[in-house]
């Protein structure tokens, strides 16, 4: 039938360590015929789909553009992820004065376009916007130099995503969501955040959490709570707080379920306590904006550091945190510091702010705890 086929192309297989890499050209306007884009979604059971974001639509124009001009070039390869169903057949003709890590031969790529985009045998990885540009181009053909790999692990296409992404400035909300679903080897600050972004994203995706929903992510675009914020305050108490006790210092890894549920104990009596301020995205509530996330996360940590999962959401810390009403200026009027009086909406996401907030905040609950 003229929708399936097998597309043959020369290919070149590299040896880097113990993996291959695939190298060749094909028509662009064919690439959309075998490889899908994976959209970065959460299913219904909240589990992370794809990696991909959203086309960019003013980008793809631009592609475009210049590709129906006269002259256009797009030397940078296609980065793509082949499943199984395609093989590489070595030429039987080869020099022998060839390199050992360098062999000619044949991509067999099955194409099938009845095929839902789920189902097709490859993953865009890298090129995405590039790909869609020639797709809706006005020219007949436009070939372009691909990269492949074999995999069979979504995580795996997730972990080498980020890794062609390393040089250029992909959005940190997609890097964080993508981070816990991910394998493979990734640079230190990544592995570092691994952890705190796995916590983030199942407060996010958790429907007992306070913060189901509104963390803003790719999955949560409505969400009004920065990520980043969320960010902070778990790795500071992952590695100084509340939470260092259910880690392991050796090898990084702990007991996640049981610091998700530390937190969401103390940050379900923060939104009891504080309903309205905690409903309100971070422009009208200082309590969801960055610097009041943070410290109440120091006030977390000092409250029940030596406190198990399951005695956090007691009484006292309920009657302590209702001691602050008095006295914070979540929504409005003024915050009276030491140093003098600012208003309500003064306090940045910043350091100094995120210091004397926090401190203020420890006199007030130290006061009432002893």
């Amino acid at each position: 039938m003229a929708d399936r086929y097998t597309l043959r192309v020369p290919a070149l297989e590299v040896r880097q360590g113990h993996r291959r890499i695939y190298c060749f050209a094909v028509d662009g306007k064919k690439l959309h015929s075998f490889a899908a884009v994976s959209r970065i979604r959460r299913d219904d059971d909240e589990q992370l789909q794809g990696y991909q974001r959203p086309e960019v639509l003013n980008h793809i124009r631009g592609i475009r553009k210049y590709l129906e001009s006269s002259g256009a070039m797009l030397p940078n390869a296609i980065v793509i992820a082949f499943d199984e169903r395609v093989q590489f057949t070595p030429s039987l003709m080869t020099s022998s004065d060839s390199v050992d890590y360098s062999v000619p031969g044949e991509l067999v790529i099955p194409v099938d376009e009845t095929l839902s985009e789920a189902q097709k045998p490859a993953w865009l990885v890298d090129g995405q916007q590039r790909s869609a540009a020639i797709r809706d181009a006005d020219v007949a053909e436009f070939p372009v130099a691909v990269v492949g790999f074999i995999t069979e692990s979504e995580e795996e296409q997730r972990s080498q995503f980020i890794l062609v992404n390393s040089t250029r400035a992909l959005p940190k909300g997609l890097i964080h969501e993508l981070l816990p679903d991910t394998t493979g080897h990734l640079p230190d600050a990544y592995v570092r955040r691994r952890l705190p972004a796995q916590l983030m994203t199942r407060l996010n995706g958790k429907r007992e959490s306070p913060f189901f929903r509104i963390i803003a992510s790719p999955t949560a675009p409505n969400g009004y709570i920065k990520d980043n914020s969320v960010l902070k305050m778990v790795e500071h108490s992952l590695f100084e707080g509340a939470l260092y006790q259910y880690r392991n210092p050796v090898d990084g890894t702990g007991d996640v379920d049981r610091m998700l549920d530390h937190l969401i104990a103390f940050w379900s009596v923060v939104r009891d306590v504080f309903p309205d301020e905690w409903s309100r995205p971070p422009r009208s509530s200082r309590l969801t904006h960055g610097v009041g996330i943070q410290s109440l996360g120091f006030v977390m940590d000092t409250l029940t550091e030596d406190v198990s999962a399951e005695g956090v959401n007691t009484v006292k810390l309920r009657e302590i945190l209702e001691s602050l009403r008095p006295h914070v200026a979540w929504t409005s009027g003024t915050w009276k510091f030491s140093d003098g009086e600012r208003r309500w909406n003064s306090l940045q996401n910043t350091p100094n702010d995120v210091r004397q907030l926090t401190s203020y905040l420890l006199k007030l609950v130290r006061k009432r705890a002893c």
